[in-house]
């Protein structure tokens, strides 16, 4: 009986288990349950509305896979990218970080509804346009990442809001001006990113209050200034980079006291004077430090010998005033796996076994450095990457023979003779290799000992090199042979390189037709350079990769039509095909391509005009257009330059800091190109191409007025419209080219005078006005005035300094002509005098003799009355 009474209530708890189970099963399972809010979930939903998403991400997947999986009906909780309070429900953080949205973050935006969000992530998004106030609104918000998202505008003060916030980036975006004061409320952020934000300014002040920072990030601006002295109070500072502003003065030792402090990044900036570090008693905890580029000058000081934690040091470009350096400093740093003493301004010689210390170290850069080596030098176990340029190297360094981890080998600019050697191909991990500048003559080994290699980039350029082209290996990426004394047919061989990005064989003796197979062969091909050589023929389609960038194909015999292949190549920067023998109209569809900025077409038979109805050729992106020396013809219109962009403002084209190490995952090739300016051949390489910009038309037939819309390139620096049949007068306008450093307005049939809104351009050098039919004074101005006669010569209308002809000429005729205009009036007024004097008497006579003659004739009358009666 118990036991049956057992039994029930164990069956009857059992039913009860069940059913709990399998109604809480029920509650979770019901597909109308859902964590997350409905009014939460609808702002998200509107959210993703404001925006248009477009794109592919490099791999292939589509650019908005994490909104496109959001469903209206399911749990906003589960959707990609969302997390919620798990007891509220409430959204406490969105991650959209890439996903392509575009368009602008309105003020009004729904996103501003989810008040609850404690982490939002933006960043790498287009959301162009000025950051709304509204982002205050975000109150318990702690994480902030709008990073990459192209907004402009100031910082907005309602930042200072957000009184939770312990990280924060802002950076690479266009903002403008200083960091709101506000900010100084933020008295929990931890870390604060700010690079690459355009910010200008003093160092923001009221960071010193943020006693919480760990991490400043302000890199890459326009900050200016002296950093302040009492840095020290940021006491919980780990990490701390200011590269690339303007920052001036003496450096403040007190950052070195800062216990904590691991990364300090003060990199070109104008720092100057002798570097202090202090007093370090305590082991100091700095890993990274990078001083590269500064003004920094005198003995590095021997108190960074303290800095035992160093694994990263980078003192390029110090300036010791050619004083002796004691590199035993350096014995200390045992921890350096990477050390840059390049263009230290020393007249030490080295001695490359001083750092056979260094056990870990897997980069060296000694450029610019006296270097003596050994022969039977060991050292440098793990070394990756070692560059030796311009260290007076007279023999190839044997030591590198056993470093079997060197992958980044650069000994360019020395003065090495002889031939390659055959074991530097053997080296397992070898993928970049600069030989380049030096004396070598040939290669040891078979012909294919390159080709059996791993390398990825070869430069070889500037050498002696006769021999034909080694055959390199299918991982080839970049190969520069420029200036060496290659001859023959380009071999066919380049062509099946299926990786091959940069081809640069400019300055060689070969012969014979471009080879008509990269577009078939290659379609990675960026950069093709093949000036100054004695190729001819046509200019192959087949030879036009579209991924194009650089084309310069100039200083050889080609002819034909210029390669309607290229209006493929939409990412084409630079095209230069001056000097040949091309004939062709002016190609119009070249402004189809949206990234160009060089066009170079000088000196070859191209004919007919360069507009036509109906076209508007607008090249946004234009900074040099040299079509001189042809024959173009007709007239130009007057809005002819009305959409070039490049030159009507200043556009930014590098939003990172420049460096020096530019072009060493590419080669180091430099685009170059010739031009006319100040009268003068001259040659821009690299950075000359930011730097200028540049209208030639010289040496055609066109015609007509100048046109006015040249006046809206405030930003050009040279312009050169000589040697043509323009008529009319020099439009005044030109005043606005502010920046207008070489003008050349030379033979042609200009009339009129010389604007004098010209003598106002205070840069502009040198201007050539010879050869046309202008009058009238020359302008006064100092750099009017400062110009050669040659200048001004065959132009029989104009007077003025610096011509020895004064404009007297016609003051002299007016005052002779008011003198005679005088001496008639002084003769009228003489004249009429005399008769006046002469007319009383006159008339008194008159009267006389008249009443004389009337009593005679009375007299005579009546007689004869008598007579005939």
């Amino acid at each position: 009986m118990m036991c049956s009474c057992c039994e029930r209530k164990v069956m009857i708890w059992s039913l009860c288990f069940i059913f709990c189970l399998s109604n809480s099963i029920l509650v979770f399972a019901s597909p109308d349950k859902h964590l997350c809010r409905p009014d939460q979930r609808d702002a998200l939903w509107e959210f993703k509305r404001e925006f248009y998403v477009k794109g592919f991400h490099s791999n292939g997947v589509a650019a908005d896979k994490k909104t496109k999986r959001w469903t209206n009906n399911t749990d906003c909780c589960s959707w990609d990218g969302i997390s919620c309070d798990p007891k509220t429900g409430n959204i406490v953080e969105l991650d959209l970080l890439s996903s392509s949205l575009n368009g602008p973050l309105r003020s009004n935006s729904s996103l501003f509804r989810l008040q609850h969000l404690q982490s939002l992530d933006l960043g790498y998004n287009n959301l162009s346009g000025i950051l709304p106030d509204s982002i205050g609104n975000l109150k318990y918000l702690r994480v902030l990442n709008l990073g990459g998202c192209h907004f402009h505008g100031k910082i907005p003060s309602s930042l200072g809001n957000l009184s939770y916030l312990t990280g924060l980036d802002l950076s690479i975006n266009d903002f403008n001006g200083e960091l709101p004061d506000s900010m100084d409320n933020l008295n929990q952020l931890t870390e604060l990113r700010l690079g690459s934000t355009k910010l200008s300014g003093n160092f923001p002040s009221m960071l010193l209050n943020l006693s919480e920072l760990t991490l400043i990030d302000l890199a890459s601006n326009q900050f200016e200034g002296m950093l302040p002295s009492n840095m020290s109070r940021l006491s919980k500072l780990e990490s701390f980079s200011v590269a690339g502003n303007s920052f001036y003065g003496s450096f403040p030792s007190s950052l070195f006291m800062i216990p904590s402090l691991f990364y300090l990044s003060l990199g070109s900036n104008d720092f100057s004077g002798t570097l202090e570090i202090g007093n370090i008693s305590s082991p100091s905890t700095l890993g990274f430090l990078s001083l590269v580029e500064n003004n920094f000058n005198g003995p590095i000081p021997r108190s960074i010998s303290k800095l035992v934690g160093l694994f990263y040091l980078d003192l390029a470009l110090w300036n010791t005033e050619r004083s002796i350096v004691d590199f035993s400093i350096f014995l200390q740093l045992k921890s350096l796996t990477f050390l840059d003493l390049s263009y230290i301004n020393t007249r030490s010689m080295v001695d490359l076994s001083l750092f056979s210390h260094f056990d870990s170290l897997g980069y060296l850069d000694l450029s610019g450095i006296n270097l003596k080596i050994s022969s039977s030098l060991h050292l440098l176990p793990h070394i990756g990457i070692l560059t030796l340029s311009s260290c007076n190297i007279v023999e190839f360094p044997k030591f590198l023979k056993t470093k079997t981890s060197l992958s980044y080998l650069d000994i360019s600019a020395n003065q090495i003779e002889g031939q390659v050697p055959e074991w530097l191909w053997r080296l397992p991990m070898l993928r970049y290799a600069n030989i380049s500048q030096n004396f070598f003559s040939g290669f040891e080994g078979s012909a294919d000992i390159i080709q059996r290699s791993q390398i990825v980039l070869i430069d070889i350029s500037s050498n002696r090199f006769q021999d034909p082209l080694p055959l390199l290996p299918n991982s080839t990426k970049f190969f520069l042979g420029s200036s060496n004394g290659f001859s023959g047919k380009i071999p066919r061989t380049i062509c099946e390189l299926r990786f091959l990005d940069t081809l640069i064989l400019s300055n060689n003796n070969f012969n014979g037709s471009i080879p008509r197979c990269f577009e078939k062969f290659n379609t990675k091909l960026s950069v093709l350079h093949l000036r100054n050589n004695s190729l001819s023929g046509i200019f192959p389609e087949e030879s036009i990769s579209d991924h194009l960038r650089s084309l310069d194909v100039g200083s050889n015999q080609l002819s034909g039509e210029l390669p309607k292949s290229l209006i493929n190549c939409t990412r084409l920067e630079f095209l230069n095909v001056d000097d040949n023998k091309i004939k062709d109209t002016f190609p119009f569809w070249l402004r189809l391509l949206p990234n160009l900025e060089v066009l170079v077409l000088r000196s070859n038979e191209f004919h007919g005009p360069i507009s036509s109805p109906g076209v508007s050729l607008s090249f946004p992106k234009l900074r040099i257009f040299d079509i001189s020396d042809n024959r173009f013809i007709g007239v130009l219109p007057l809005d002819y330059f009305a959409g070039w962009g490049a030159m009507s403002s200043v556009l930014d084209t590098v939003d990172r800091m420049p460096s020096r190490f530019e072009g060493r995952d590419s080669g180091n090739y430099r685009n170059s190109v010739s031009m006319t300016a100040k009268g003068l051949k001259m040659e821009l390489v690299g950075s000359g191409f930011t730097i200028y910009k540049t209208i030639d038309v010289s040496g055609n037939r066109f015609e007509g007025d100048i046109p006015v819309s040249i006046s809206f390139l405030k930003e050009l620096i040279v312009l050169n419209m000589s040697n043509n049949a323009f008529t009319g007068r020099i439009p005044p306008s030109l005043a606005n080219l502010s920046n207008l450093q070489s003008l050349d307005l030379s033979q042609n049939g200009l009339s009129g005078e010389i604007p004098p809104e010209l003598g106002k351009l205070t840069f502009l050098a040198w201007m050539n006005f010879s050869y046309n039919n202008l009058e009238g004074p020359i302008p006064q101005g100092t750099q009017i005035q400062s110009q050669n006669i040659s200048s001004f010569a065959e132009n029989l209308g104009l007077c003025g300094a610096p011509l020895q002809k004064t404009c007297g000429g016609k003051e002299e005729e007016a005052t002779e002509q008011e003198e005679d205009e005088e001496k008639e009036e002084k003769d009228q007024v003489l004249s009429w005098i005399a008769a006046a004097i002469g007319y009383v008497p006159g008339v008194f006579c008159g009267l006389i003799i008249g009443h004389i003659f009337s009593s005679y004739k009375h007299d005579w009358f009546m007689r004869i009355f008598h007579y005939l009666t």
